[in-house]
């Protein structure tokens, strides 16, 4: 995987952590600018964490188009979740958006859906037995499902599916209660994703 981000001190936590604590993921490029990204010969890569906030000419859908176009799935992390940020990215194809509030284990959950690698290989903790049983979803419950882990708010989910914001509310309600049931709990969104990539709705 990538890491893009314009502060080297971040930069380097961000490394560190996911060398430390995730290795199931290699780091095999660390760039500053969009220019060390794609002229590195280590691009592109299978995934790439990008930072939204880079002070260059150089918009986030063109960015997130070029790592699509070689190959590379992105995920955003922003300080800046606003709808338009959001919008934006989830325009240009991105395989999810999170804020930067986001702790650095549901970075990786969300890297594991997105990349299709189970749960059970996270090394830092031992994964509780999960009931294999697949949910039986109705078409409007999986395509909420795999709209809002993609990283669309619900009010933007909604939208997608044209229905009314509600609607898209219940659906993911029922989404969760029908994990529940099956003993694999996804109260939060990160385990959402982990669900939906176990059960096929990523691909």
């Amino acid at each position: 995987m990538a890491i893009l981000d314009a502060h080297a001190m971040l930069l380097d936590s961000l490394a560190s952590w996911i060398g430390s604590n995730a290795p199931d993921f290699i780091v095999t490029l660390r760039a500053s600018t969009w220019r060390d990204l794609v002229h590195s010969p280590a691009f592109p890569t299978q995934l790439v964490l990008l930072d939204l906030q880079l002070k260059e000419p150089i918009s986030i859908e063109a960015r997130v188009r070029t790592c699509r176009a070689a190959g590379a799935k992105v995920i955003v992390l922003s300080s800046l979740d606003t709808p338009e940020a959001r919008s934006l990215a989830h325009d240009a194809g991105v395989a999810a958006f999170l804020p930067r509030t986001s702790s650095m284990r549901e970075v990786m959950d969300v890297a594991r859906a997105v990349m299709g690698v189970s749960v059970a290989t996270r090394s830092w903790r031992s994964p509780e037995p999960i009931d294999a049983t697949r949910p039986r979803l109705s078409a409007g419950e999986s395509m909420a499902l795999t709209l809002y882990v993609s990283g669309l708010t619900t009010a933007r989910v909604a939208e997608r599916m044209g229905v009314r914001y509600e609607t898209a509310k219940t659906y993911l309600r029922r989404v969760r209660e029908k994990y529940a049931k099956v003993n694999r709990p996804a109260s939060k969104k990160a385990e959402l994703a982990i669900r939906a990539a176990e059960d096929g709705y990523l691909e």
